[in-house]
């Protein structure tokens, strides 16, 4: 194999690619990245088993082959090069040969063979959306994905498409969001992402109006992304029921300012520690929402003002799970539905529901502030 291509497009396409890349496994060739030269273009691929991804670039190729190299390392070396451009060489020996201006480095690899072959998805079940629209969706939920094992179903996104709406939902036992966005698709689906897949996504994403492509097998899932394609096995299991553990009615409804709010929330918070925990407690009375704190080391109180209507509410929120649904809210302004403090509240935008986060209560003590 023998060919020569900007530094820099090989230094960007292998940290991106470096991401699927398994940190430790017992297959050698899975801590590597594939480079594939073939034509025009090398092909650079990296795969944990459960995780895998792809890129091409345009390069001037002399000879074709395939060879696997230590992505940490190749990563390091083309990113300090010198030069434009750079020169891979590899021998029958398997020793790749790596030269930009006056810098040369000899890396041992793998032969090409060792590297495992990506499951087949189907080109035929799937659908497209902007690249803006879904890393916006993607955005809005991903905070919410469970980081615990007890549940593995819930540590991704549920995607559910029916009737031309794209539903992402994600829970994690304290809290819930979904998004939901009108999609051109052929047909109902349904499947669950595993967090740490939408997170890389999330960072192939741009924000150019271009279309990408999601395809859907029965294990896997597949976003073409530009240069890009992303591939993942899918979670199994029972997803929650999110619409029966969502409130269908509240007593009480609230628009208030997003900024203001999240401003207000923070100054309460910091009493707040990892080793001094305690609710914020919550008062949604006569216009205005007021907020207290009381830990060991001392308390906090502030207000809000906010249009209102309905009765009292007086509700404790853990103020990370609040705070999160808040900064993951579009627009200037949030409307807050409440039934009672002991049910979940629904965060909505000012005007209508594409977005709907739900943060669960937490119990107060009894005495007054």
């Amino acid at each position: 194999m023998k060919l020569t291509l900007p530094q820099k497009d090989l230094a960007d396409a292998v940290l991106n690619i470096q991401r699927a890349v398994s940190s430790k496994s017992t297959v050698p060739a899975l801590e590597g990245i594939l480079l594939k030269a073939q034509g025009q273009e090398l092909e650079l691929s990296a795969y944990d088993l459960e995780l895998g991804m792809t890129t091409t670039l345009p390069a001037s190729i002399e000879e074709e082959g395939r060879i696997v190299l230590t992505a940490r390392l190749l990563g390091d070396i083309i990113r300090r090069m010198p030069g434009e451009s750079v020169t891979l060489t590899s021998d029958e020996k398997n020793v790749t040969y790596i030269k930009s201006g006056a810098s040369e480095f000899s890396l041992v690899g793998i032969p090409g063979e060792e590297f495992p072959e990506f499951p087949a998805v189907s080109d035929t079940k799937g659908f497209s959306i902007s690249q803006p629209l879904l890393k916006s969706m993607i955005r809005q939920t991903l905070f919410a994905v469970s980081d615990s094992d007890s549940k593995p179903v819930h540590t991704g996104s549920l995607f559910e498409l029916s009737q031309g709406q794209l539903r992402v939902v994600s829970v994690d036992g304290y809290r819930l969001a979904m998004r939901t966005e009108p999609v051109k698709a052929e047909e109902d689906m349904k499947f669950v992402v595993p967090g740490k897949t939408l997170a890389e996504v999330l960072k192939l994403l741009k924000d150019s109006e271009e279309d990408i492509s999601v395809f859907v097998g029965r294990r896997h899932v597949l976003f073409r992304i530009g240069a890009y394609t992303v591939l993942s096995s899918l979670l199994e299991g029972e997803f929650l029921d999110y619409r029966a553990a969502i409130p269908s009615a509240g007593t009480t409804e609230v628009v208030a300012g997003t900024r203001p709010l999240m401003d207000s929330v923070e100054r309460v918070s910091l009493l707040i520690t990892d080793r001094l925990k305690s609710p914020i407690r919550t008062v949604f009375e006569e216009g205005e929402i007021r907020l207290f704190c009381s830990t060991a080391m001392g308390r906090a109180s502030d207000q809000v003002a906010c249009q209102m209507e309905g009765a009292r509410v007086e509700i404790g929120f853990n103020n990370r799970y609040l705070l999160d649904a808040l900064r993951n809210s579009d627009g200037d302004e949030v409307r807050l539905i409440l039934n009672g403090p002991l049910s979940p509240m629904k965060v909505l935008p000012k005007e209508g529901e594409s977005f709907l986060f739900l943060v669960l209560p937490v119990r107060l003590k009894s005495e007054e502030f």
